[in-house]
């Protein structure tokens, strides 16, 4: 999701902040590409995930599939969590959604419907694989909130356990924030939505918005995770993140460790304690206390 609620207050935030700046001079650029999802890019090579030989165990029956959000990709989004869970066990599968041409390495920029789809794709292509007859999904950002139209309008449901939700937009944010960010980029502001609908589909109260959380925030038969922060800087507020429903937990990291300063970013690319509760979303038969010393498991 794109940081648009406040100024970037660490260099974390600022990184993120540096890759929008990127992107947009990218657009800018190239002000004949269009909104159109590039094809589906092959994935950077990874160490222990996207290993299409990977057999799931009894222990672990059904594969983890990462989606990654805004202006992340496959790879970078998850070089701590891929390994983490591929250390438990588990197998581990990563892609590359909502491309735009001539935009590399940032993706999550095109329609998320249309990126919806290249989930629905992918998702057949890991269960194909590993022979599993569902599928685990863990996303971060756009990519928590996005799996939820897989699940509701492409018959996603079917094929998904559970969907574990890392500080998503599921209700989308304000602009507030970008606003103050369009005089640096001039021209810039009607590019947003020309060229980067995935962003403004984001927006709270935005056509994509509506017709997601039309009819309540969850289907049947999927057992949903979300767990925010209260320091996001991105999705705010970040209540806004939560889920109603049946089968929903919804957790606020500072209640697990009080002196977690994660925020948008961090917790769903480093913050082990975040991580931990993943795997307890996984695995609830075997879930274990998470904790400020679970920074250390």
């Amino acid at each position: 999701m794109l940081p648009w609620t406040r100024a970037p207050r660490t260099p974390r935030a600022r990184r993120t902040l540096a890759a929008l700046i990127l992107t947009l001079t990218a657009l800018v650029a190239a002000p004949t590409a269009t909104a159109t999802a590039a094809p589906t890019q092959a994935a950077a090579p990874s160490r222990g995930w996207n290993d299409y030989s990977c057999k799931p165990s009894a222990a672990h029956p059904r594969p983890v599939v990462l989606v990654h959000g805004t202006f992340g990709n496959s790879i970078d989004n998850w070089l701590v969590l891929a390994p983490y869970l591929v250390n438990r066990g588990y197998c581990v599968f990563s892609l590359d959604y909502g491309q735009l041409p001539g935009v590399p390495l940032f993706n999550g920029l095109g329609p998320i419907e249309k990126s919806a789809g290249q989930l629905d794709v992918f998702v057949d292509k890991v269960l194909g694989a590993t022979g599993a007859p569902k599928a685990d999904l863990v996303g971060h950002s756009q990519g928590g909130m996005m799996p939820n139209y897989y699940l509701k309008f492409l018959g996603g449901a079917d094929k998904v356990n559970a969907l574990v939700g890392i500080a998503p937009d599921n209700h989308g944010t304000t602009l507030l924030g970008l606003t103050r960010l369009l005089p640096y980029f001039p021209g810039i502001e009607g590019l947003l939505t020309t060229n980067t609908p995935g962003l403004a589909d984001q927006i709270a109260g935005s056509a994509f918005i509506t017709k997601l959380n039309a009819g309540g925030d969850t289907v049947p038969g999927v057992r949903y995770t979300v767990i925010a922060t209260k320091y996001d800087e991105v999705v705010t507020p970040y209540r806004t993140q939560y889920l109603s429903g049946a089968n929903v937990r919804n957790v606020l990291l500072q209640d697990l460790c009080p002196v977690d300063l994660s925020e948008h970013v961090a917790i769903g690319t480093v913050d082990r304690i975040a991580f931990h509760e993943v795997a307890n979303a996984l695995d609830p038969a075997n879930a274990t206390p998470t904790t400020c010393a679970s920074v250390v498991g």
